[in-house]
């Protein structure tokens, strides 16, 4: 079987990095891929699907390091779920991608004055639970 997912997106905010009980770094963000296609009638659209993104360990800190909103990156990893209640009492489901590989694609020295163009990572280990933008409660 495989379970394999890659995106090219920009991050809609800052990354946001904590560390468990036993000191693993976990870092998530959102990450907003757009596709453009021409409708049936020939005009221009464009539609962007949010991807919440968590890592972990070394590639966490990486990333909370040299990404900021906006910041363009390849992210390669595994899609999980996991079922929780909200606020009212419904069962939702909750999908995210564990990355296991990430690329900064954002052009030399144009992330907040570093000189790290497009330079690669890798690693995580580890799974936590999913997260929607609203019905999270966290």
């Amino acid at each position: 079987m495989l379970n394999k997912i890659m995106l090219i997106g920009n991050l809609g905010k800052d990354p946001d990095m904590s560390y468990t009980e036993a000191g693993v770094a976990i870092t998530k963000f959102s990450l907003a891929v757009n596709r453009r296609y021409k409708s049936q009638s020939g005009e221009r659209k464009e539609e962007t699907t949010w991807f919440n993104i968590v890592a972990f360990n070394q590639l966490a800190e990486l990333m909370n390091t040299y990404l900021h909103k906006g910041s363009k990156v390849y992210i390669e990893g595994r899609m999980n779920s996991h079922k929780y209640t909200d606020k009212e009492g419904v069962e939702r489901t909750a999908w995210e991608v564990t990355a296991s590989e990430m690329q900064m694609l954002d052009p030399k020295g144009a992330s907040q004055g570093d000189d790290y163009g497009a330079s690669g990572a890798s690693g995580a280990s580890g799974g936590a639970g999913a997260s929607t933008p609203d019905d999270i409660p966290f």
